[in-house]
């Protein structure tokens, strides 16, 4: 039997969170005075481990998690703070685009037969403008927001397994954040695919069923056995 339904993170594989957050990040290192700042990947992966750790504490609204982190990171840097920089944030998230290969290879996948459903760390408010940025009709979308918790909190992918009604084995999870979800989801007993963008190392043990450069697989995953 075909994989009936594919799950995605949002932001890292289908939406361009790199680009969008680092051109953001070295955007503001420019105003708060910096002339030539490092790249905007490195100011990126930065910001990223300040958000990791923040989400393993209680649950926040995403929106309290960008502005807190982006706090942290400008103190690091010795930047003067302004709230309007964590708002500004979160508008500059809802502008981010899709990858070029995101729209094609999901409208691919929805023509085979397969329902596309989003599980995301974000707030209802941001992930609604993403969405109008695809145009691709999902089946479902839960964020952190209505569960109370961020991946990879096994709690987000149990509260998707109950609302799909799907035998785990049936559903495919896609996702760019290695460490957010390909291990939770696995270990829900989910197929996964890792979108390795960048061919780079595993940065931890799980092992995804399928490993993607791009979003193309998922066209002939839609026909692949389980």
């Amino acid at each position: 039997m075909a994989f009936r339904v594919a799950t995605f993170d949002c932001y890292g594989t289908l939406i361009d969170w790199e680009g969008g957050l680092g051109t953001f990040l070295y955007a503001l290192a420019r105003r708060k005075g910096e002339e030539h700042p490092e790249p905007g990947s490195v100011l990126r992966e930065r910001w990223e481990a300040i958000q990791f750790e923040l989400i393993q504490g209680d649950y926040r609204p995403y929106r309290e998690v960008l502005t807190d982190a982006l706090r942290e990171w400008c103190g690091e840097r010795r930047y003067r703070w302004n709230e309007n920089d964590g708002e500004a944030l979160a508008d500059s998230m809802r502008a981010w685009q899709p990858f070029p290969d995101t729209v094609p290879a999901l409208r691919a996948a929805r023509a085979a037969g397969m329902r596309l459903v989003i599980a995301s760390n974000t707030d209802r408010d941001i992930i609604e403008h993403s969405l109008r940025q695809m145009d691709v009709p999902f089946d479902d979308v839960q964020t952190a927001q209505d569960v109370g918790a961020y991946k990879p909190d096994e709690e987000v992918f149990r509260r998707l397994l109950e609302h799909l009604d799907e035998p785990p084995e049936h559903v495919l999870h896609v996702a760019f954040g290695f460490k957010y979800d390909i291990g939770p989801a696995q270990t829900l007993g989910m197929r996964t695919a890792w979108v390795n963008r960048h061919a780079e190392s595993a940065p931890g043990p799980a092992r995804p069923d399928f490993e993607w450069r791009d979003l193309w697989g998922l066209a002939e995953a839609a026909g692949a056995r389980p």
